[in-house]
């Protein structure tokens, strides 16, 4: 299933294309231990998964040097598929629970990913400062915008102004209004065609 993420991003280097070849066999193997993954949907994870955490490079281009927050990262999406992607960029990978964390872990150490930092951490304790956080419909905007504000730093390395960015799907017009005047949301099927990506957006809120 390489060849899917070949597909949008046909540069990728020999190194990129071993990583992403590996998880494979590694998630399958750590998800048989501890569910990351859901079990009806890990032969889905190139797709859902890893090209959908890959849909936020569609948007940006991580600068050299970059700092980076995946909040609420489960088994490491979005963040080991974009550290791969991105690897001057520098990721932070928290999650509330242990085991998921540890996970994130050993696929990082596994594939020789140096640019991870996953911490067993709740957003709330999480005291550092980020260009970018990134997050996988891990809760309603608000909700998420009122924990991480703090950690949103104040200077400008990139060329999109710090903030939030956070793949969602279905109807999030409520969730949006008290953002209406800022927010981006960019549908992934303009980059994606694969079906299951209909109706699957890409938010960002400036911070």
């Amino acid at each position: 299933m390489i060849e899917l993420i070949k597909k949008y991003f046909p540069h990728l280097s020999a190194k990129q294309i071993e990583q992403f070849t590996a998880l494979d066999a590694l998630y399958h193997d750590w998800n048989s231990k501890i569910n990351v993954i859901s079990r009806k949907d890990i032969d889905n994870l190139y797709e859902h998964h890893i090209l959908h955490s890959l849909a936020i490079a569609k948007y940006i281009t991580f600068r050299e040097g970059t700092n980076v927050l995946d909040f609420g990262t489960g088994g490491g999406f979005p963040g080991i598929p974009l550290a791969i992607f991105f690897p001057e960029a520098n990721f932070k990978l928290i999650d509330g629970t242990g085991k998921k964390v540890r996970v994130a872990q050993e696929v990082a150490d596994t594939i020789g990913l140096e640019n991870v930092l996953p911490a067993h951490l709740r957003g709330e304790e999480e005291k550092g400062k980020f260009d970018f956080i990134v997050s996988r419909a891990v809760m309603p905007l608000p909700d998420l915008m009122k924990i991480v504000k703090k950690n949103i730093a104040p200077d400008q390395h990139n060329t999109l102004p710090n903030g939030v960015i956070v793949l969602k799907g279905g109807n999030l017009n409520d969730e949006l209004k008290p953002y209406k005047k800022i927010v981006e949301k960019t549908e992934l099927s303009q980059w994606f065609d694969e079906e299951w990506f209909k109706e699957k957006y890409l938010i960002y809120v400036p911070g």
